[in-house]
């Protein structure tokens, strides 16, 4: 069992206890985080879009190209923005904190 911490576009702290394998997106949506996730993880949406901590940044995997181009349609996009249904949990990654941004934009929808 892992944690993770979520802060809140209001800077209200979230932790939630994550299986190992679990996908970021999945443990935010059951601890009540506002991640739409329309695409059902299949990366044709950026309704999952999250700004990783800095230095936990560094020690996830690198997005791939499509997950990438994904965030180019996420509003309030930075130097750290993941898709969080792209990032699998792994034991060393206790303790992972993101901010679920302020705003959400879909460009892919209407």
């Amino acid at each position: 069992m892992l944690t993770v911490s979520f802060v809140t576009a209001d800077g209200d702290r979230i932790t939630a206890e994550a299986e190992p394998g679990s996908r970021l997106l999945e443990v935010a949506q059951a601890a009540g985080m506002p991640l739409e996730g329309t695409c059902e993880g299949q990366m044709a949406c950026s309704t999952c879009h999250v700004i990783v901590k800095d230095d936990w940044f560094e020690r996830l995997p690198d997005a791939s190209m499509d997950e990438e181009d994904m965030l180019d349609l996420a509003a309030g996009v930075t130097r750290t923005s993941r898709l969080s249904c792209q990032i699998e949990l792994e034991e060393d990654f206790d303790g992972l904190e993101v901010r679920i941004p302020g705003v959400s934009r879909d460009m892919q929808i209407g």
